[in-house]
């Protein structure tokens, strides 16, 4: 009996009250009863899935009762003890478990995999590690805007082996960012044992080597959790600095309830057991006479009471409907600007690249939220020198250098959304967006879709061959994002529309993709506004004007059209498509209908570029106004070559003279 045993566990109350004792002995049991539930109507086959979270409870209560509420907290799989802590209603949390309406997401995803800034908790994606970097971000806007806040993120022991955990606590810890990273080593990552995960003997011992305070804390004990991470949480908005926690505990059931625990050995499970949170919990409060066991009883059966009075009328929710267009709609935030002119008709000559430090300066200057971050951007200028002048102008805390992190740093930019900030990542070349490419294309991409939390972050990249860079520093990669829906993707070919389309991008709500290439940041110049501008990201223009045949292109694409029309004597229109994404359909059409000759021209390579998805909407749908075969002229479906002689063949430029006599003697 409760009353007989002695905990397994040693409490220190030390000075905390008796309702503060009881009150996260409630918070505790609350969640264990929705989980006994939920496990019941699994068996039943009336839910689809459920990640059990029973022996763990004490991790998630104790560090969210350790916060203010409106600290934004980052939990995982097994932290239902954040969501009833954060007093979400169960109403809500089950619609979502059920997919209906009624959720956080819709019916767009299920279990934990959402976030709502209501009641400050950001949900998790499928690949561990990403939430860490979002939230530094988090935590940087709460230096920004001074906020004496912590943020607190969670993630198991396995997902310390993924790159982003290390790259978010390298920023945390440069930065001295006040977030708290909490690591519940549950022993397992599904059948994987921590033998087999990582060699140090504590993963606390990581903190060490990014220069970070560390603790290892009994995860299974509400009341050293509860008064560590307060006090820590104290500290921290005095002094803003991460700091690394290992929980130890135990999963008590599977990874996922259909996975099982056969692999984990008896002994090993009996002995954890006699280590439950509640129970020995429990025996300390009955040993301190301040509850009884009939109470507790009486306790439990009330929560199991209301939860089973709820659960009819939601699994009665209809399922959710929707349409094609609220379902396309929603992949970006609700955003119709109106084009902002320019205050004076005062022009200046400027390169493209002037262009671009033009937006990028009167950017920050109007958005006070505005904060820019890449590798070498701030004392050193930028490897093209953008932004040199920014740090002495906006100081370091808008205008940072990051550590060769490119994941990180997105992620950061997207806790800063989460906040109500604005964020500009520079990619040093284009090419480096791989190293960040899961940020982007999971998390910014689709973070509306989900849960309608926007994501107000431009990245801007740096692209294109013809300057002898090789491989690695000459890619076009738009199209690879281009088909991940959520993204926005510019990409202009003037100083003019460089500066109109960059200020609009940052001012957009939406994540947008920036492409400038690399070949025009010197080598033309035009008379710009030098006011503040915007045009409206989506439209196309025609660069050319002509009748014999239309060139479809953008970016360096509508030099090359321009000049090779010019030699040949053609008659032609050039549309800048400007924006690749979202498409203006109706310009492409209106000059195919003119026509009836369509070249579509891109320096990206041919397979897979957006030349094919143009000529494949060309076909469907305005088939009858072509009196010609659709042309691509696109790169060599190779890597970009280093020497000058290679990168020659490579170019789609090889290959547009011939192509171009080719469809207008068709």
């Amino acid at each position: 009996m409760p009353t007989l045993t002695k905990p397994h566990i040693t409490y220190k109350k030390g000075r905390l009250s008796k309702s503060k004792l009881l009150e996260l002995y409630h918070q505790l049991v609350y969640p264990r009863a929705i989980e006994e539930k939920m496990l019941v109507l699994l068996r039943q086959g009336k839910i689809s899935k459920w990640f059990s979270g029973i022996g763990q409870e004490a991790i998630a209560v104790g560090c969210t009762a350790a916060l203010e509420e409106d600290e934004v907290i980052f939990p995982m799989h097994r932290n239902l003890g954040v969501f009833t802590t954060r007093n979400i209603p169960f109403e809500r949390l089950f619609a979502q478990w059920q997919g209906k309406m009624t959720g956080f997401t819709k019916g767009r995803d299920r279990s934990f995999h959402f976030g709502t800034m209501d009641y400050n908790v950001v949900g998790m994606i499928s690949h561990l590690g990403a939430q860490l970097s979002l939230a530094d971000g988090v935590g940087m806007a709460n230096l920004l805007k001074k906020e004496k806040k912590v943020t607190l993120a969670f993630t198991g022991e396995g997902g310390t082996s993924e790159g982003e955990f290390h790259e978010a606590l390298n920023v945390a810890a440069v930065w001295d960012l006040p977030v708290i990273f909490v690591i519940e080593n549950n022993g397992y990552g599904l059948s994987t044992p921590t033998s087999e995960q990582y060699r140090c003997k504590n993963l606390a011992d990581r903190g060490v080597g990014y220069g970070m305070e560390s603790h290892i804390l009994d995860g299974n004990n509400i009341l050293e959790v509860y008064t560590k991470i307060k006090k820590i949480a104290e500290d921290l908005r005095k002094k803003p600095r991460p700091v690394l926690i290992e929980m130890k505990t135990f999963r008590m059931r599977g990874h996922e309830e259909a996975s099982g625990t056969k692999y984990v050995p008896k002994k090993l499970m009996d002995a954890w057991a006699k280590k439950d949170p509640i129970k020995n919990y429990e025996q300390f409060l009955i040993g301190e006479g301040l509850i009884s066991q009939e109470e507790i009883t009486a306790l439990k059966k009330d929560l199991k009471k209301s939860i089973e009075a709820q659960l009819p009328a939601i699994f009665d929710y209809p399922a959710p409907e929707s349409t094609v267009e609220v379902e396309t709609k929603d992949i970006y935030a609700d955003y119709s600007p109106k084009p902002i002119a320019p205050k004076s008709k005062k022009k200046s000559e400027k390169r493209f690249i002037d262009a671009i430090s033009d937006a990028l300066r009167q950017s920050m200057q109007k958005h006070d939220n505005l904060v820019i971050m890449g590798q070498d951007v701030a004392d050193y200028g930028g490897v093209f020198k953008i932004t040199d002048g920014f740090l002495k102008e906006f100081g370091k805390m808008r205008v940072r250098n990051t550590p060769i992190c490119e994941s990180a740093i997105v992620g950061a930019g997207l806790g800063l959304s989460l906040k109500g900030c604005k964020a500009m990542v520079e990619m040093q070349f284009a090419d480096f967006v791989t190293c960040g490419f899961n940020q982007i294309v999971n998390n910014l991409a689709k973070v509306h879709y989900r849960w309608g939390q926007n994501a107000d972050v431009v990245i801007r990249m740096p692209c294109g061959g013809g300057v002898g860079a090789g491989p690695f520093h000459s890619q076009t990669n738009e199209a690879w994002f281009t088909k991940t829906p959520g993204l926005k993707v510019v990409f202009p070919s003037n100083p003019h529309d460089a500066k109109g389309l960059l200020l609009a991008a940052l001012e957009d709500p939406n994540p947008v993709l920036f492409f400038e290439h690399k070949a025009l940041y010197r080598s033309i110049t035009e008379k710009v506004p030098d006011d503040y501008y915007t045009l409206k990201i989506g439209e196309a223009v025609l660069a050319e004007e002509g009748t014999d045949l239309s060139i479809i292109t953008y970016g360096m694409g509508v030099h090359w059209a321009k000049a090779a029309i010019e030699k040949l004597n053609i008659s032609a229109d050039v549309l800048d498509l400007r924006s690749l994404m979202p498409i203006d359909y109706e310009a492409i059409a209106k000059t195919v209908k003119k026509t009836g000759k369509v070249m579509l021209l891109h320096e990206d390579t041919l397979f897979g570029g957006i030349g094919g998805e143009l000529s494949a909407h060309i076909s469907e749908h305005l088939f009858e106004f072509l009196d010609a075969p659709v042309v691509r002229v696109a790169s060599l479906n190779t890597p970009v070559p280093f020497a000058k002689s290679l990168e020659k063949i490579f170019l789609a430029t090889d290959r547009l003279e011939e192509r171009l006599q080719f469809l207008i003697n068709y």
